[in-house]
């Protein structure tokens, strides 16, 4: 299944799963980023890494590694 490391600038994106455990898992789900929410990807850096994403109505920087956790489609 495609992360959300996979995903081209532009594109929008449905989390279908969370993986990861323990303190990782629930700062991803503080962050907003939970079980049917729409992301959508508006930057990437230079060297790919952080993500910025747009999440329920704000921006939001990612690391490559947490970005790998969030299963999409």
């Amino acid at each position: 299944m495609a992360t959300l490391k996979d995903v081209r600038i532009g594109e929008t994106v449905t989390v279908k799963k969370l993986n990861g455990e323990g303190a990782v898992k629930r700062r991803i789900m503080d962050m907003g980023i939970t079980k049917g929410a729409e992301v959508f990807v508006r930057k990437v850096a230079p060297l790919g890494d952080p993500i910025e994403v747009t999440v329920r109505g704000y921006e939001l920087s990612l690391r490559k590694a947490d970005a790998e956790m969030i299963e999409v489609e």
